[in-house]
């Protein structure tokens, strides 16, 4: 299993629309690098089995997502969110919280065709109930407010591959160091347990 290793933790706070492919690729992310994920989305199905999106149900899900992140911080870890950063505004009270405790925000937008995405959720698979309603799906949708230029996000396509999703990232990361002074960059190790290093 490789590692991430940073100069600073950062929260990975991954964005997007119902049925984008969040949740694959903030799995992905965490199982790849070992880092601790906050899912909404797997929180909810531990307490209710299924989401009914109401506002009881986000109010819950909310604090103890919160909860969660403020003892996550305390590892200076690097942690990965899926869930609670529809809004500027959500995102910007999680990265206030983040820069406090020393850690830097990366904001990753993982982009799919609203069509495509609402196919995804409003659909049963098989042998499951659909993800959620239409009407679900478009109050989301108009609740979802996409990131802003100056919130400077990392945009991936729903329809590429883990693997090439990961490397848009990680070239966010690799880029982030390069701008750092040349006495702040740590050369990568190599072994047979490999480690990622970014410094």
């Amino acid at each position: 299993m490789k590692s991430l290793s940073l100069s600073k933790p950062h929260i990975v706070i991954i964005v997007g629309i119902p049925g984008a492919g969040k949740s694959y690729f903030a799995d992905y992310f965490s199982d790849t690098f070992n880092a601790p994920l906050i899912s909404l989305d797997k929180i909810s199905k531990k307490l209710f089995g299924h989401r009914t999106f109401n506002e009881k149900e986000k109010s819950i899900l909310a604090r103890i997502s919160g909860h969660f992140i403020d003892e996550l911080l305390k590892t200076k870890q690097t942690i990965v969110l899926d869930g609670l950063s529809e809004t500027r505004t959500d995102r910007q009270a999680i990265a206030k919280k983040a820069h406090q405790e020393g850690y830097e925000t990366l904001l990753v937008w993982v982009q799919t065709e609203s069509a495509a995405a609402k196919n995804r959720v409003v659909k049963a698979a098989k042998g499951q109930a659909p993800i959620m309603t239409t009407e679900q799906f478009d109050s989301a949708l108009k609740r979802f407010s996409p990131p802003h230029t100056l919130e400077k996000a990392v945009v991936i396509s729903g329809k590429h591959t883990h693997a090439s999703q990961l490397k848009i990232v990680l070239g966010r990361l690799v880029t982030s160091r390069a701008e750092l002074p040349i006495s702040t960059v740590v050369p990568q190790r190599t072994n047979a347990h490999q480690k990622i290093l970014i410094r």
